[in-house]
């Protein structure tokens, strides 16, 4: 009996050890998520006395977003897909906002408390063109002028209540306006033969169309000074052209810049800035302000040296206007408002410190307030240089938004210093009655005795002791740097503990300069990763960014240390760069060796040093890489010839070309090519199976998947009929150029998004035929090695696994595949990996509705059946079914969005059975993941009391169980 109680007992203890699921206080102790919109590109301000005060911006990354005042949070936002690019954002009636996007063709209205969508409009369709949009308070009207057409759609539930062609294919319109008090609306543009077109327009019907020649021609765009009054430069960019709004008829006159400023020189641009009654006139080093005081007549009123940035008109009454502008003062920047009709008198001039990793001031956006006194008080929206947002107020800055972590162009990662030895006892950071407590907590967790304030402070807790925020490495390898490179030109460190920047620099080579104008950032490498000089040397990266999208554009290579974020080097080269090569060498400073291939075929090693060229000569004849001409559907295989000539440069190596496959255009078109990773860690090329057979994997890092379409089909889903339509998928070797397997799958179309790893490869695509997303597998085995599999071989030597290989041998391959059906569309395909590669693999689908899905490879194995046999179910091979499934519980981003998904990125922890993902798009999403479970370690909220409290437990029942059975034994005896 008493040997039943304690078997009782043990099992009702071990039934309470946690499981993997996912609980309330688990949230965020692992994982992390960052929500940004990216460049701002117009701001509008809604600040009453009712409701939460909150500007409305629309970004360069397609989303409308409401953004509180007084925090910088985001009260609500939405992201447009990528082609529906938000054009024009105003606001109607005081409670919608506007926005047009799509090139003109899509007009919504946004409530502007939750952001829901109150209505949309699509308006006619046609070329691309520029777009105007006038809301009409008077009339509920929004105005909208796109391809020729003028559509008036009304505010209240956005029906078209009319359409006008005004058949201007000839004409680029540039103004859009109505005077105030009039019910005619002016559009105003001008042709290739120098002519200014007006056209007015009355309650739908085109009232005149008058033509206003100019000799001397018009350059650039024209700007709206007043109701009245429209501004331009002539194609010498001398004068100014001053049109005039009279009875319905433009009168131009020509105005001189120099009778305004007789010191003038070189070209003049005006600004985009709508200031009311004038407007700016922007040199190399200063701007002009400049009134339109009467018919005609111009007046300089103001000049600014260096101004970085002038918003538009502020209504502070109903005849009263203002306007700020910034200028630059070393680390600081002086914020100037001034009144449109008094220059001479500032309104407000304050003068703010700034971090310089934020760089210049691009934009600037001015809302006033009442200060308490009933004046007017200012604040400005200003969007940086490295696309991050600042709200400035009372000379200081409020908060400021890193959205310049919306436009991630390249990741990579960087370990953290090593921890220093000895720690005193000062800095111990929990007591003994603290671990008491909290394991206490976690008890009362694990029992499911805790209250909401218990379960909050267990999660306060674990984020506390987990120590995941530490600057510092760990023993299981998840404390990591992720540097990642923005459009905006800088680098940040994010800590994957919790996602906040460690440092960020704004990279000196990619800010736009008087030499470069449009510098942009191309690629990221590791450059220096320390192992044996850890302590010695730090870890870096190596930038390369263009001037410009040319292939032949100059080249800038950047050096930063990834621990402190210094700029090591900044240096220009003397050419292109198409293809970077990372080297399997490294030199004695553990620098990487890279091979850069410039636009005329010649391939430039890196670093430049006598070392470097000394350990790259012996493997010189190993060095193969290929190229795809997607638009000639040409994909080429090259290899180093010899070194340059020509340059006498030991660094420098002339190319041939091994081989070349030629694509028919009029029957297929290159859609999609991937490759294995370079670092990708591969543990056995045995593969075992159920019946005790070995399979070898062909597993090589020169195999290409391509795949490719029929002409008609390269557009969208549908666009072309399933008769008409095919997919062929190719896997090629690279140096020889062989095809390894070619396979068609008839009624088929892209897009394609492809992921290769070890010997097999998953794509997706549509079925035309049978409507629906489809995902296929291929896995490519070794056979020249089907005779190394009798043990009795290996032992006495007769095998052939030292004989000669040669890659222009033709391999001994086979290959398997199926294809499943699939829910989503996708975005992006990843493969989980892990540092020796044991852990089984999972693929991270990046869906159409912007999460990331975790799918089991096993799903995708070809060799599954209706009816597996049972050394197959030992194996693992699962019953063939046509859908993937997809598990609720499977979505690695929980209940999460990564809006504007555009890559996955995984990297392997010390441990096995993790590997750390980082997910993003607009927004940043990290987690750990552990495709296996965490089989070599235990779980972070693993309660130790209550393993103590169970080792307690089975010690006091062995006892107690060992006194009965003494006593039993006793009582036995004495009968």
């Amino acid at each position: 009996m008493a040997i039943r109680v304690s078997l009782l007992l043990i099992t009702l203890l071990a039934s309470t050890l946690p499981s993997f699921s996912l609980y309330e206080d688990q949230v965020g102790l692992v994982d992390w998520h960052q929500q940004y919109i990216g460049k701002p590109k117009c701001a509008v301000f809604h600040t009453q006395k009712a409701g939460r005060k909150r500007v409305i911006v629309a970004t360069e990354e397609n989303v409308v977003a409401s953004v509180d005042l007084r925090h910088g949070e985001l009260f609500w936002r939405h992201v447009l897909g990528e082609k529906d690019v938000i054009d024009h954002l105003d606001m109607a009636l005081g409670k919608y906002v506007i926005t047009l996007s799509s090139g003109g063709s899509i007009l919504r209205a946004w409530n502007l408390p939750d952001g829901q969508m109150v209505w949309e409009s699509f308006l006619t369709a046609g070329k691309p063109s520029k777009t105007l949009l006038l809301v009409a308070e008077k009339e509920s009207l929004i105005f909208v002028y796109r391809d020729g057409h003028l559509h008036a759609v009304s505010s209240i539930d956005g029906s078209i209540l009319w359409n006008l062609d005004l058949a201007t294919e000839s004409v680029e319109v540039q103004q859009l306006f109505q005077p105030d008090g009039g019910d005619v609306l002016y559009v105003v543009g001008l042709s290739s033969l120098s002519q200014l077109h007006t056209y007015q327009v009355g309650n739908g019907e085109l009232l005149s169309h008058d033509v206003v020649k100019d000799s001397g021609g018009f350059s650039g765009g024209i700007a709206l000074v007043s109701s009245e009054t429209l501004v331009g430069l002539d194609a010498t960019k001398s004068n100014l052209i001053c049109l005039t709004l009279k009875d319905g008829k433009l009168s131009s006159q020509v105005v001189s810049i120099h009778d305004l400023v007789p010191d003038f020189s070189g070209p003049a641009v005006i600004l985009p800035s709508k200031l009311e009654g004038g407007f700016a006139l922007k040199f190399s080093t200063y701007v002009l302000f400049i009134r339109a005081v009467s018919e005609g007549i111009l007046k300089l009123v103001g000049r600014v040296e260096n101004a970085a940035a002038i918003s538009g008109s502020l209504a502070l009454t109903d005849e009263s206007q203002a306007f700020g502008l910034v200028q630059h003062d070393g680390s600081k920047i002086n914020l100037v408002v001034k009144h449109a009709n008094d220059w001479e008198n500032d309104l407000l001039k304050e003068t703010i410190e700034m971090e310089p990793h934020h760089g210049l001031v691009e934009k600037v956006f001015l809302n006033n307030y009442f200060r308490t006194d009933r004046s007017n008080g200012f604040r400005a929206l200003v969007v940086m240089e490295d696309h991050s947002l600042l709200l400035l107020q009372q000379g200081k800055i409020v908060w400021s938004r890193e959205d310049g972590l919306a436009s991630i162009v390249d990741v990579s990662t960087s370990e953290l210093p090593l921890q220093k030895e000895g720690v005193s006892v000062a800095k111990v950071e929990h007591t003994l009655l603290e671990w008491l407590q909290g394991h206490i907590l976690k008890l009362k967790g694990t029992l499911m005795l805790a209250g909401p304030e218990d379960v909050a402070a267990i999660q306060t807790l674990r984020l506390k002791s987990s120590g995941r925020s530490k600057m510092t490495r760990d023993r299981n390898g998840f404390r990591k740097l992720l540097i990642v490179l923005t459009k905006g030109g800088k680098l940040y460190a994010l800590h994957t503990g919790d996602g906040h920047v460690v440092w960020s620099l704004l990279l000196p080579s990619l800010r736009k300069s008087d030499v470069c104008q449009h510098p942009i950032a191309v690629f990221m490498y590791q450059w220096q990763v320390p192992h044996h000089h850890v302590l010695d040397e730090n870890p870096s990266v190596v930038i390369i960014g263009k001037c410009g999208l040319g292939i032949d554009d100059p080249v800038v290579l950047s050096f930063v240390d990834t621990f402190s974020g210094n700029l090591i080097e900044s240096s220009s080269l003397g050419h292109s760069i198409v293809h970077v090569i990372p080297l399997p060498h490294t030199d004695s400073a553990e620098r990487r060796l890279h091979l850069m291939i410039d636009s005329n075929k010649q391939a430039h090693l890196y670093p430049k040093t006598p070392e470097a060229s000394l350990i790259f000569q012996n493997d010189v004849q190993n060095v193969y890489w290929y190229s795809v001409n997607i638009d000639n559907g040409i994909i080429s295989g090259h290899a180093l010839d010899r070194k340059c000539v020509v340059e006498e440069d030991d660094f420098c190596f002339t190319t041939r070309q091994l081989w070349s496959i030629v694509f028919p255009v009029d029957s297929e078109k290159i859609i999609a090519a991937t490759a294995r990773k370079s670092n990708e860690v591969v543990h056995t090329q045995a593969k075992s199976m159920g019946d005790r057979d070995v399979k070898y994997k062909y597993v090589s890092k020169n195999i290409l998947f391509v795949a490719t379409v029929a002409p008609k089909a390269t557009g969208g889903v549908g666009s072309v009929g399933p008769d008409e339509s095919w997919l062929v998928v190719y896997l090629i070797d690279t140096v020889t150029g062989r095809i390894l397997h070619r396979m068609t799958h008839l009624g088929s179309q892209g897009p394609v998004h492809a992921v290769f790893s070890e010997n097999w490869v998953v794509y997706h695509y549509f079925n035309l035929r049978a409507h629906r997303y489809e995902m296929s597998v291929i896995e490519i085995y070794d056979e020249s090695r089907a005779e190394n599999k009798d043990i009795w071989k290996l032992i006495v030597g007769k095998h052939n696994l030292t004989s000669a290989v040669s890659v222009y041998s033709r391999p001994e391959v086979v290959t398997m595949s199926q294809s499943y059906f699939f829910t989503h569309s996708v975005k992006t395909i990843e493969v989980t990996s892990t540092a020796k590669g044991i852990t089984s693999k999972q693929l991270l689908i990046g869906t159409s509705g912007d999460q990331v899905l975790a799918l089991d490879k096993r799903y995708l194995d070809p060799r599954r059946s209706t009816n597996p046999t049972q050394a197959e179910r030992e194996e693992g091979i699962i019953p063939l079914t046509d859908s993937l499934p997809i598990i609720s519980q499977s979505y690695v981003t929980h209940a999460l969005k990564v809006e504007g998904l555009r890559d996955i990125i995984t990297v392997p922890a010390k441990l096995e059975s993790t590997t750390l993902v980082f997910a993003y798009g607009v927004d940043l999403f990290f987690t750990h993941l552990a495709p296996s479970r965490t089989y070599d370690s235990l779980t972070e909220d693993f309660s130790y009391a209550l393993l103590l409290l169970t080792i307690v437990v089975l010690v006091a029942a062995i006892f107690a169980t060992w006194i009965l059975s003494e006593r039993k034994e006793l009582r036995d005896k004495w009968r």
